[in-house]
């Protein structure tokens, strides 16, 4: 599957990696229980919910996406530590070359996996990844109970305020943040 990235973009947002339903069909983040994209609708980093057929889309906006290992898997506990740690290696190369503002980990597993960051949390990070500010976000995967959709955008919507990206959204606005937004229902 390839990479939905480009130089000099605001947000990376890093997978641990592809799924094979994601991988069958071309498109990340593809698979119905999935949460990534009505996350970043609704945390204002796009102006209405893309489909996984317009990831390309997120380019226009600065934003892209990638993942630690690019192996396709049923699911992430299937990979070594090997593969994390050689994955960690090569997205260090691939994002020097590229020149991210910041790269999002999409859950704290894979990212403390890929670089030894074993203290982790979601949130921002001290660290600085090929020369991007680093920020851990929960795993938008519906497999993840600890965040349901709302705490899921509140997370997201979080990192894009800290970036100083607008509410692309509407939904939100670019006031201070207010979480509270984030919950009223979405028209």
């Amino acid at each position: 599957m390839d990479d939905v990235v480009g130089e000099q973009l605001d947000v990376v947002f890093v997978g641990i990696n592809p799924g094979l339903a994601s991988a069958r069909r071309g498109h990340s983040f593809s698979t119905p229980g999935n949460r990534m994209w009505p996350a970043l609708h609704r945390s204002g980093f796009t102006p209405h919910q893309l489909r996984p057929e317009q990831e390309r889309d997120l380019l226009g906006l600065g934003l892209g996406i990638t993942s630690i290992v690019r192996r396709p898997t049923a699911r992430a506990a299937e990979l070594t530590p090997d593969e994390y740690l050689r994955g960690g290696e090569d997205l260090v190369r691939r994002m020097e070359a590229l020149s991210p503002a910041w790269l999002a980990f999409l859950g704290v597993t894979g990212y403390r996996a890929a670089f030894g960051a074993v203290d982790a949390g979601v949130g921002a990070q001290e660290a600085t990844i090929g020369g991007a500010r680093v920020w851990v976000l929960p795993n938008p995967s519906g497999l993840n109970a600890h965040y349901p959709p709302p705490a899921l955008a509140v997370e997201f919507a979080k990192l894009r305020v800290a970036t100083g990206l607008p509410d692309r959204s509407g939904l939100i606005g670019d006031g201070p943040f207010d979480q509270q937004a984030v919950f009223r229902p979405m028209s």
